[in-house]
């Protein structure tokens, strides 16, 4: 029951930190109008997570349709869906 309980708590936190990603990325992008880096995003809205994490959410993100890296270079921009997420 325990590990049930684990399980869900991380479901709920990994559903937050899409939405934070999400949400900061669609922000910078909108202001800024430049592919959004993982790690301006950590600086200015996930302070308490590394870059690397970030990343892994924004390759998820990515791998959902919600946002594209333009090159492999680039930060991420974002895609129709991430404005109605």
């Amino acid at each position: 029951i325990d590990s049930e309980l684990t399980i869900r708590k991380l479901e709920i936190f990994l559903a937050f930190m899409e939405k934070k990603n999400i949400a900061a990325l669609v922000d910078l992008y909108i202001s800024t109008g430049q592919p959004v880096s993982s790690s301006d995003i950590q600086s200015k809205y996930l302070p308490e997570v590394s870059s690397a994490t970030v990343r892994a959410e924004l390759s998820a993100l990515e791998a959902l349709g919600y946002i594209e890296q333009p090159h492999t270079s680039a930060g991420r921009v974002p895609l129709k869906d991430a404005y109605k997420f």
